[in-house]
């Protein structure tokens, strides 16, 4: 099949069953067929085969709460994460504006799973693309964005040095035949999360509980998944959210700078498209928690059904959570816990992706402890969700506590040329509802295009 020079709209990505259903059809086929056939576009969203949000709800044998933790899994996208979806989306807006055109190289700052996005969409759209990104990440990592055609172009470090990967985008952007999907940076990133992942999970939680969304949960990586927020807040105005950091580099808690193991998050930085006016709270989270927990996910079959947890379920959670959906759904336990919610609420986190990308992880973890007996994955398993503590939870309402978010965003993106006129922009909500009503503009220009 020939190139696909335009994918879907915003519309489109959050509800797919709107595509002519041959179209529906042949990108279902090809996702399990093909992954590399340009149809697979059309295969950018929450939702299943049968238009249903594919998601999961965590038993409170496993939570130890009475709330309901509803989980997106972001495996069942293209590529294996939902990171390919704000690929996608600063991708194709740049080119229906004119600024993108396949002569240019496409470059992807990431520490993962969104440099993954951008050497597969690249690929599909036949463009040239360099991953700039950490050179300690997971092995897996690399060897996808390879196998998708991608280039990479390694900085110094890990996780928690992605400042460097920033530095050296906007080094190789002075080229003008460099275009940089900037995640960090580009408000299609926020618009891709707060319409098509807001919406659907304002979609996941229909028919559970209440049917309402008491909170979201998130780690920041680039922020853009926190944008989903934004879409709650405006359906549920009682909706908290959350941004989880490593307990280890809790840079918006308090301004902490360290080195941590949760690969996708906790990158030392107030993102330029964080909405800081509808973070809650700031929640942080040990890094070897979130590693000890995806080892009980995906070697703890006999722990987790010996806490009650049904088999299909517990085959899904070995293969479809990967450190930083661990990391989320400890927060959404120690959110839920802070709030005092009951068995009618609902807490919504995501999973960026799946165990496929972190089984070098896992050899680590083994090589660090002399034992992991299964005596050792029920204790763990015990001590990291079912005994998740209601601490370093930090309230971030006050406008105080607003402003040192904003400040941490000043000291981090006012070298990089923006000016304070536009940060300070930023402090209305207005700012972000203009960003977000483009949704409609880029659809009808994809539309036209297509």
């Amino acid at each position: 099949m020939s190139k696909i020079p335009f994918g879907p709209t915003y519309a489109e990505m959050l509800h797919p069953e709107t595509l002519p259903a041959d179209l529906r059809a042949q990108a279902l086929s090809a996702l399990s067929e093909n992954e590399m056939d340009p149809i697979n576009l059309f295969n950018i969203t929450w939702k299943d085969g049968k238009n249903h949000v594919r998601s999961v709800v965590l038993p409170g044998a496993l939570t130890g709460i009475d709330a309901n933790i509803v989980v997106m899994l972001g495996t069942g996208f293209p590529s294996g994460s939902h990171k390919v979806g704000p690929a996608y989306s600063t991708l194709i807006e740049g080119l229906v504006d004119g600024e993108i055109t396949p002569e240019h190289t496409i470059l992807g700052p990431s520490t993962g799973n969104f440099g993954i996005g951008t050497a597969y969409i690249s690929n599909l759209l036949g463009l040239r693309a360099v991953v700039i990104m950490p050179d300690n990440m997971s092995k897996e990592r690399y060897e996808r964005i390879r196998r998708y055609g991608g280039e990479l172009d390694l900085t110094p470090g890990s996780e928690s040095d992605v400042i460097l990967t920033l530095e050296r985008t906007h080094a190789l952007m002075k080229d003008p035949k460099n275009k940089a999907l900037a995640q960090f940076e580009l408000m299609s990133n926020y618009r891709f999360h707060r319409h098509v992942t807001g919406g659907s999970a304002i979609e996941a939680v229909r028919g559970i509980g209440n049917g309402r969304i008491a909170g979201f949960v998130s780690a920041p990586g680039s922020a853009g998944t926190l944008a989903a927020g934004d879409q709650i807040k405006a359906a549920f105005p009682e909706a908290k959210i959350a941004a989880l950091e490593p307990y280890e580099c809790s840079t918006l808690a308090n301004g902490g700078r360290g080195q941590h193991r949760i690969e996708g998050i906790g990158d030392k930085m107030c993102t330029l498209i964080h909405n800081v006016l509808n973070t809650d709270f700031v929640i942080l989270i040990k890094d070897e928690e979130t590693v000890q927990g995806l080892k009980v996910f995906h070697d703890g079959l006999d722990t987790l059904l010996s806490l009650g947890v049904d088999p299909a379920l517990a085959a899904t959670l070995g293969s479809a959570i990967g450190p930083s959906g661990i990391c989320n759904i400890i927060g959404a336990i120690k959110l839920a816990k802070h709030l005092r919610l009951g068995p009618h609420d609902n807490v919504v986190t995501v999973a960026t992706d799946g165990f496929d990308r972190y089984e070098s992880v896992l050899t680590d973890l083994n090589r660090r402890y002399l034992e992991v007996a299964p005596f050792v994955l029920d204790r763990w398993a015990k001590d990291i969700f079912l005994s998740a503590a209601d601490e370093h939870v930090y309230d971030f309402r006050r406008a105080d506590a607003k402003e040192q978010l904003f400040a941490q965003k000043e000291r981090d993106w006012l070298p990089f040329g923006y000016t304070m006129a536009y940060l300070n922009s930023m402090r209305d909500q207005a700012f972000w509802d203009a960003e977000y009503v483009k949704v409609t503009i880029y659809d009808e220009k994809i539309r036209m295009m297509r």
